[in-house]
């Protein structure tokens, strides 16, 4: 096992961002619910505690008993995880006079303190908190301050034990992955020795001797996640994988012989399966969007089966495919802490629509301790083309959601048709890298339109391009107007059924990616 920070969630919304930010460093972390403390192993070599909602003033505050944590292990508290070490210390924790949020510059730093070597003074920091710790204790040293702020930073005393009252995770604070290598790597020590190789290298070993001889089956769906993790289980047991490729009719154009050609290359043991006339049958006349996800959860499971039945006839006789791989990552597992208390259930988030009860496998997760960017990373070790390491993420449902009513297949073919126009343009304009997720929405609307001689009433679609970190928020593009002119231009010329062509301007929030 490799050597971990574990980071204890406490609420805030920052959490993953702190994961993220000690991952770049090349050294694992994993996040845990305050209240569900991990098994605090050898491997451990720190604990971060993360900011939070609440203020350590409020009776249902979250707590915790952090002096066993604190005697074993460096300890750095993140705004309310400071504040909550300050409190329970003897210091004192008041409101802000006024509520501090946003830049702020470090007026005096301690630079001979390990946790802010090589941190300037003026040094640009993010803060959000409410709160403000008034007095500390005699055995803490005040390390850093602002002009409002005057306990920024602190150090317990002959310990290694400190306290930020800013976001060092943020890009806002401008040297603050200085701060957390100076406590992830000087302070705790850690090797900085999680790389992509490591990972495959330790992963394919684990997984190995977790599956033995057994056999697995796993969808596949074109994207990052499945793909890397099939190419993970492939390396372990290579033809034992069993990789089923369903065409619901609802790809992008010429998807699905696409992929279907890249993972043969790739090596992969994988059957595709044309489904469109089952899906289309059931989706016909359905226009809400949640039944139509229902429809398409369930028709893939029914497929998906029903393959899985007949690779498992196929097999020698006393075999079974015991296992059913997943391309799960880690922020699909992380249990989160809401304003609530912690959350009861985990987000179920799988490329077959969840374990269907019947189908009595047993999951095979590789990825699920990693973040999409590593996934990307890994991808890139494993040797996986580029061109799957890079698309755009595309929904599950696929075109039935960017179809706004009911679907039928002369609606699927004006997206994909329209569609295929804008994303090769914007790869050949230099702006698919640029992108982080773009398409085309059909909307269940008609225009007049002047083509030729002739008065037109046909359909009108809208193109969709967004830049995103991670999907949580969302901003829209600013396309150059003679590239959106180019793409309108050949969507109306070359796409019967289409006279209009608009473009999304709208941010995440209060919109979403999708319309559906």
């Amino acid at each position: 096992m490799p050597e971990k920070i574990i980071i204890l969630d406490f609420g805030s919304q920052y959490t993953q961002l702190i994961a993220r930010r000690v991952r770049e460093l090349n050294v694992y972390c994993e996040i845990h619910p305050f209240n569900k403390l991990p098994e605090f192993d050898d491997t451990v070599k720190g604990v971060i505690f993360s900011g939070s909602p609440y203020s350590v003033r409020q009776e249902d505050a979250p707590q915790i008993d952090f002096v066993a944590i604190q005697d074993r292990f460096p300890l750095l508290g993140v705004c309310y995880g400071a504040q909550y070490i300050a409190q329970k210390s003897g210091g004192e924790v008041l409101p802000s006079e006024i509520r501090e949020y946003g830049r702020a510059n470090l007026q005096f730093v301690n630079s001979e303190n390990e946790l802010l070597a090589g941190i300037p003074t003026q040094s640009q920091v993010w803060m959000s908190h409410g709160d403000t710790i008034k007095e500390v204790p005699a055995n803490f040293e005040i390390i850093a301050s602002t002009d409002k702020v005057r306990v920024a930073a602190y150090q317990v005393k002959g310990t290694r034990t400190y306290g930020i009252q800013f976001h060092p995770e943020v890009t806002h604070s401008t040297d603050g992955a200085i701060v957390l290598k100076n406590f992830v790597v000087n302070i705790c020590g850690c090797a900085q020795e999680w790389t992509p190789d490591a990972f495959v290298e330790t992963t394919v070993s684990s997984l190995k001797e977790q599956l033995g001889d057994d056999h697995v089956i796993m969808a596949l769906s074109g994207g990052v996640d499945s793909t890397v993790a099939a190419v993970l289980l492939h390396q372990a047991i290579g033809k034992k994988l069993h990789c089923i490729f369903v065409d619901h009719g609802l790809l992008r154009k010429d998807e699905y012989e696409q992929v279907l050609d890249s993972y043969k290359n790739m090596g992969l043991n994988i059957k595709g399966i044309n489904a469109k006339d089952l899906f289309y049958g059931r989706l016909a006349g359905v226009s809400e969007p949640e039944e139509k996800r229902k429809i398409i959860g369930n028709s893939f499971i029914d497929v998906f089966d029903e393959a899985a039945k007949d690779i498992q006839k196929e097999l020698p006789e006393g075999i079974e495919a015991k296992w059913l791989g997943q391309g799960t990552i880690y922020p699909d597992i992380i249990e989160s802490v809401s304003v609530k208390g912690p959350s009861a259930t985990i987000k179920s988030h799988h490329n077959v629509g969840g374990l269907p009860d019947f189908m009595k496998l047993k999951v095979v997760e590789p990825l699920k301790t990693l973040f999409k960017d590593e996934v990307r990373r890994v991808g890139k070790a494993l040797e996986v083309d580029q061109a799957i390491l890079g698309r755009h993420p595309f929904p599950g449902p696929g075109l039935a959601i960017r179809i706004l009513g009911d679907i039928t297949p002369e609606r699927v073919r004006i997206v994909q048709e329209a569609d295929a126009i804008f994303i090769n343009n914007l790869k050949e304009a230099g702006w698919y890298d640029k992108v982080w997720q773009a398409g085309t929405i059909f909307l269940p609307v008609r225009s007049v339109g002047v083509m030729g001689d002739e008065r037109t009433y046909e359909h009108v679609v809208s193109l969709r391009a967004v830049g995103s970190l991670d999907g949580m928020t969302a901003d829209w593009i600013h396309l150059p107007y003679d590239l959106l002119a180019k793409i309108s231009n050949e969507i109306i010329n070359h796409v019967k059924g289409i006279n209009r062509v608009v473009y999304d301007i709208s941010s995440k929030p209060p919109a979403t990616i999708e319309w559906e």
